[in-house]
């Protein structure tokens, strides 16, 4: 079966499936956009698919669908009354101004081969770019390559580069170059997150070059998602040049649409316009400013007084006195970042599932959301499967606080154990303490630095992956087996909780190796189900992300489900 049949093939199932209202339009996007489908049969499909059931605009088009929910600030309510947000408007490139951006001082070295705190990603996601862009709705945006194409069922993936494009320093683009980059994340010593990502799907030596402009992945095994992990979704894979060795500061030549001009790592990083970016009128903005604050309470104070006029990160429950300002929006969307109760299950007291358990049903989770998140995340339920997710099991029974089935569950027993965490979890932390003592159950906390947290061995000692009970912060992941397959599988490489289960790992694979809606669907059940049971880790919320900005003087901003920035649309009032 040729290619074109092959997506023709995929196209026509995807019509089925939303003409018998198996998947919603939305879903129909989303999935057009991960089989790399031609925007002539992505039109065909949804044709077929009759009314928009998602009540979306019928100009939705694959690559501007949104999933963001953006309100306006009003003085006159005190419940922060949402107005629409205005509209972006088109401004002539290079006429834009300057945005200027407020970010924590970054935690990690500023560096897109090992980088994973969102101010490092932010500040390179500014001057590289990827083989492809994730949108707020988690559908794919074509960026450097043109396409992506799958063959062998899923196990090969062959992608398209895009012509014509140059880095900031006249090189061009090619596919050895985007070969090159995906080498040197798949070295294991280039300790970078994205080896997680790709842990069982592609290996050092699956990238071969066939043309100057075509570059081929052999996969592992099937994996119908690859297109997600090859897009800004694994935030370390930008495309660098050949060369690249970094320091980043001194060598931030990139495709993107803007150029690094200078760098603090006290205060934060100045950007000009790149005028040889490859996509014709971007940016609008003729500069970007990303200033660096030691803590978010400063970082909101300056968005206040008109210091920056928008953030990388915010932490809603800051938010009210810009919320009650009309001179700001804050624009919101449904992530899938979330902050993980580890317990070690090959370790006392946690080696038994009714204390595991108990300690699950003994937490508040909408008092969690109402105290950290001003009610805005989603409630999680002991699982990795996020209410974002398509395939996420509705019919598995909310966990909720029950302290009778606490006794229950505990038989008398006393328990006590020391929580392990850094500092950005200080206040879930605390809230999982006095939560905990309602219930007789003692936690003693154990606050270590960022750098004490991570540091180690990570495949013998480091206190994020081997102490009795932590908590960690992971960033959204727009397939869920990015996070179940690390986190959760018998040899995940990040497997913190040393669970083990093969039904879960049989699950996994399954689920990834199939296009079929419904199997995915079932094999996430069983997974979900799995983990609600032995409840190797807590999940008490799914993160909701929000992008507050000064409406009064900037279009065009929006929030990302991981905090991502995309800047080329933004322009003035």
């Amino acid at each position: 079966m040729s290619d074109n049949e092959l997506q023709r093939e995929w196209a026509g199932e995807l019509a089925r499936l939303a003409r018998s209202g198996a998947i919603s339009r939305r879903e129909v996007l989303r999935k057009a956009s991960v089989f790399g489908l031609s925007l002539p049969l992505i039109g065909a499909v949804l044709a077929a698919c009759g009314s928009d059931d998602d009540k979306t605009s019928g100009s939705e088009s694959p690559t501007t669908a949104g999933g963001s929910n953006t309100t306006a600030a009003t003085q006159s309510s005190s419940s922060g009354s949402a107005t629409p947000a205005s509209t972006p408007a088109s401004t002539p490139a290079g006429q834009g101004g300057t945005l200027a951006v407020g970010a924590l001082t970054p935690s990690t070295e500023v560096d897109p081969v090992i980088g994973y705190d969102a101010a490092s990603i932010a500040i390179f996601q500014l001057t590289h770019e990827y083989l492809i862009w994730l949108n707020p709705d988690f559908t794919l945006r074509p960026q450097l390559a043109e396409s992506w194409t799958p063959e062998e069922a899923g196990k090969r993936w062959v992608v398209s580069v895009r012509k014509g494009v140059t880095f900031s320093d006249g090189t061009p683009l090619d596919a050895d170059t985007v070969k090159a980059s995906f080498d040197r994340l798949l070295d294991p010593d280039s300790e970078s997150a994205a080896l997680s990502a790709f842990d069982g799907v592609l290996e050092a030596g699956g990238i071969t070059v066939k043309d100057p402009s075509t570059v081929v992945f052999d996969l592992v095994r099937p994996y119908a998602d690859f297109p997600y992990l090859i897009s800004a979704n694994t935030y370390n894979t930008v495309i660098l040049p050949k060369d690249y060795t970094g320091p980043y500061q001194d060598h931030a030549i990139g495709t993107g649409p803007f150029v690094l001009t200078s760098f603090s790592a006290t205060d934060g990083a100045k950007f000009s316009r790149n005028e040889t970016y490859w996509d014709t009128g971007k940016p609008g903005l003729d500069g970007v400013e990303i200033k660096f604050y030691k803590d978010p309470q400063a970082q909101v104070l300056g968005l206040q007084s008109g210091e920056v006029d928008t953030q990388v990160t915010s932490i809603i429950s800051l938010l009210t006195p810009v919320a009650n300002n009309p001179d700001f929006t804050i624009d919101q969307v449904n992530g899938t970042g979330v902050n993980v109760f580890t317990m070690r299950v090959d370790q006392a007291p946690f080696d038994k599932k009714n204390i595991r358990q108990a300690v699950a049903t003994a937490l508040d989770r909408q008092a969690i959301n109402d105290t950290l998140s001003n009610g805005a995340a989603a409630l999680g339920n002991d699982h990795l499967l996020a209410p974002a997710y398509p395939a996420s099991p509705t019919d598995i029974p909310q966990r909720e606080i029950d302290l009778d089935k606490v006794k229950e569950l505990l038989a008398g027993e006393s328990v006590s154990f020391k929580l392990t965490f850094e500092p950005p979890l200080k206040d879930f932390a605390v809230v999982i303490q006095e939560q905990l003592k309602q219930a007789d159950i003692s936690v003693e906390l154990d606050q270590r630095t960022s750098d004490e947290f991570y540091a180690g061995d990570q495949a013998t000692d480091t206190p994020w992956l081997f102490t009795t009970a932590n908590l960690v912060g992971w960033a959204g992941r727009a397939v869920p087996t990015q996070f179940i397959i690390p986190m959760i599988k018998s040899d995940g490489i990040w497997n913190g909780s040393k669970y083990a289960n093969p039904d879960l790992d049989a699950a996994a694979d399954a689920y990834d190796a199939t296009t079929d809606e419904a199997e995915k669907k079932k094999q996430a059940k069983i997974i979900a189900e799995a983990m609600h049971e032995d409840t190797p880790v807590i999940i008490t919320d799914w993160s909701a992300s929000v992008r507050p900005y000064n409406s009064k003087k900037w279009t065009g901003i929006s929030a990302h489900p991981s905090s991502f920035v995309d800047f080329n649309d933004v322009a003035p009032v």
